[in-house]
């Protein structure tokens, strides 16, 4: 039986733009694009967990706001649970440390990039959102 493990992602809105992070090509799911975060650890709350991630990942922090998607995807190295929350930028630039590279974009334009597969949902949430309304 594969190995479910909980993970969250943050939807950072700036400027009615979303920003995406593309993984490393050394990483599992290469090249992909997806929202910043990371695992749950044991003691963590989804929320407590995403501020953490984002500050290690993106030395930066940001308040975390209402959850955009839950997502269960089963990929042939685990079951990925994957909960996104709304946030914003409160302090600092997200800058790259782990991630390829970043973009900012519309939330029409987030389906022409090539998402990792749990984050899908969420992305399809997204394009139907008026920017006037992030």
């Amino acid at each position: 039986m594969k190995k479910t493990i909980r993970v969250v992602g943050a939807v950072i809105i700036e400027n009615g733009k979303i920003l995406c992070a593309q993984r490393g090509p050394d990483k599992s799911l290469p090249s992909m694009w997806e929202f910043p975060g990371g695992k749950i650890e044991a003691d963590e709350s989804p929320e407590d967990a995403l501020k953490r991630e984002i500050q290690e990942e993106m030395l930066c922090h940001v308040e975390i706001g209402d959850q955009v998607e839950r997502t269960v995807y089963e990929y042939d190295f685990a079951i990925i649970d994957l909960t996104t929350f709304y946030c914003k930028l409160i302090e600092g630039k997200p800058t790259l440390t782990e991630h390829e590279r970043i973009e900012w974009l519309l939330p029409n334009e987030l389906a022409s990039l090539e998402w990792a597969p749990a984050d899908i949902p969420a992305i399809e949430k997204l394009a139907k959102v008026k920017v006037e309304e992030l």
